[in-house]
């Protein structure tokens, strides 16, 4: 009746049948994975066996064990230390669990796991018995040894053993998921068997440690070990709340190689750096994520801005028109009448200049299509099922009151995926000049760079702009004058050409790592 009242009793119970159900999960794993050579209809009679031999292994080794310990008439004396069969024990006990932990802390920490053998050949159920029944000899140690070191009375451990065992026999699966789940729980409880060996060792040497300093400093490492594995689910789901498509892209971009939002560049990580060569390289990690983002991209960040379209214009002298389809690359024309907001049609420059060699003029009346227009804010999915039924046709963008902002091809698309390819008459608008240093267009596409600078936070989540100016626009809150500097994630942004209306070109280099941002 005393142990019922003894609320120390009642911890060291609570604490020793968590510790041998831990101890008890290697023990379970081998079990099953002999049931499994097994036929299915035997292997949970198999696992009820098993366990059951365990519990009777582990209640004679305990009533051993304990009165072993009774025995404290010194045998022997080491430099004037007398050592009786309970110091023996003790200190045997202690080496074991010693070397117990240590070797399962190991293998835990090399990543050595128990795996079945996978042959499918059916053994008989009296050999694959009489190896269970070794291994709970073997398993049954630590744990009784375990027990020793904990509580001082046996009907405290033998009540431990017990409700283990039966909590293992009722929820055996569910067990074996949770501590492959969490094995953080596992290192703790292999970390509680190092003190407890310890301490074993100790009081086979003579020096007394109170069990309430065990239950104080095992208590206080599952408060923490609970609140880090509350925060870990928070975490989660909070993870879970982001996109899924958003979570799998950076999490296959991390498998080759990328960097994670917010992470550091490493050291000696630039340019031109051979000593660490990553399994993918930089062109396909950054194809990928151009495959992977397209789905998110609208046809407004992947268009040519209107400022930057050819087209021709009816109103001008037909040998003007012949000249400037003679001069300028591209192969296809929005034709219009004096402006661009008066599209007529689009047309090969092939066609416009065979109209020119026979008629002189161009005839608007026939010989051109019909424009094909698409809403700014459409998906680039979207907008490559249109350019797949336009027949080699670009799409003309418009804005959500109808103006002309800008035209799309299939170029586009591409360049979004495999980064640009720039025609006879244009230049790369993302140099890198230095290592460490870029040229940047003002309207170089915002993934393009992040792909290019290895780094994220450029996009713009609302889609509010899609390249370098509308970044430092948004930035500035407003048009910044030449030479204005703004940084970002370890990177210089300087303005270096800037006019009355636009941001024309920008100087991009990377800051040391010892730099701090200011």
């Amino acid at each position: 009746m005393e142990l019922l009242t003894d609320p120390a009793a009642w911890i060291g119970l609570l604490t020793l049948v968590v510790l041998e159900i831990v101890l008890g999960i290697d023990n379970l794993i081998f079990i099953a994975i002999l049931a499994e050579k097994l036929p299915p209809h035997q292997r949970d009679k198999a696992r009820l066996i098993g366990l059951s031999l365990a519990l009777l292994m582990r209640l004679a080794l305990l009533s051993i064990v304990s009165w072993l310990v009774t025995l404290t008439t010194p045998l022997f004396s080491v430099f004037g230390q007398g050592f009786s069969g309970r110091d023996l024990i003790l200190l045997l006990g202690g080496l074991f669990l010693l070397f117990k932990a240590t070797a399962e802390l190991h293998e835990r920490l090399e990543g050595v796991t128990h795996t079945p053998s996978g042959s499918t050949v059916y053994a008989s159920f009296g050999l694959v018995v009489a190896q269970i029944v070794v291994l709970d000899a073997v398993f049954s140690l630590d744990a009784v040894i375990t027990a020793v070191g904990m509580v001082d009375d046996l009907p405290v451990m033998m009540a431990a053993v017990i409700i283990s065992i039966v909590i293992m026999l009722w929820a055996s699966k569910p067990l074996t998921r949770f501590v492959n789940a969490h094995p953080t729980v596992v290192v703790l409880c292999l970390s509680f068997l190092l003190m407890i060996g310890l301490s074993l060792v100790a009081e086979g040497l003579g020096f007394h440690i109170p069990k309430g300093y065990l239950y104080g400093a095992i208590g206080f490492s599952v408060m923490i070990e609970a609140l880090n594995q509350w925060a870990k689910r928070n975490a989660l789901r909070h993870e879970a709340r982001r996109p899924l498509r958003e979570r799998t892209a950076e999490s296959v971009l991390r498998l080759l190689g990328g960097r994670a939002p917010g992470e550091p560049l490493p050291a000696g990580d630039a340019a031109g750096d051979t000593q660490a060569v990553p399994a993918f390289a930089l062109e396909e990690r950054n194809m990928v994520s151009g495959v992977l983002s397209l789905a998110e991209r609208n046809v407004r960040s992947v268009m040519t801005p209107r400022a930057d379209i050819s087209w021709v214009d009816l109103n001008d002298d037909p040998e003007a028109v012949r000249e400037q389809l003679l001069d300028t690359p591209h192969g296809i024309f929005p034709v219009c009448r004096g402006s661009l907001d008066e599209v007529v049609g689009v047309a090969r420059a092939k066609d416009l200049l065979g109209q020119l060699l026979r008629h002189g003029r161009i005839d608007e009346s026939g010989g051109l299509r019909a424009p094909i227009y698409v809403p700014e804010s459409t998906t680039a999915i979207r907008l490559i099922d249109t350019l797949r039924g336009a027949r080699g046709q670009l799409a003309l963008v418009n804005d959500e009151h109808g103006t002309l902002t800008g035209v799309v091809t299939p170029i586009d698309v591409l360049e979004a995926i495999a980064g640009e390819f720039p025609d006879e008459d244009e230049t790369l608008e993302i140099q890198q000049t230095a290592p460490d240093a870029w040229t940047v267009s003002g309207s170089a596409d915002l993934h393009l760079l992040e792909q290019a600078l290895q780094t994220d936070g450029l996009v713009s989540d609302d889609d509010s702009y899609t390249s370098v100016a509308g970044f430092l626009l948004a930035r500035f809150g407003g048009l910044p004058p030449a030479q204005a500097a703004w940084v970002h994630d370890g990177y210089d942004f300087v303005v270096t050409d800037v006019d009355a209306q636009r941001i024309r070109t920008v100087e991009v280099r990377r800051r040391p790592v010892d730099e701090p941002e200011t």
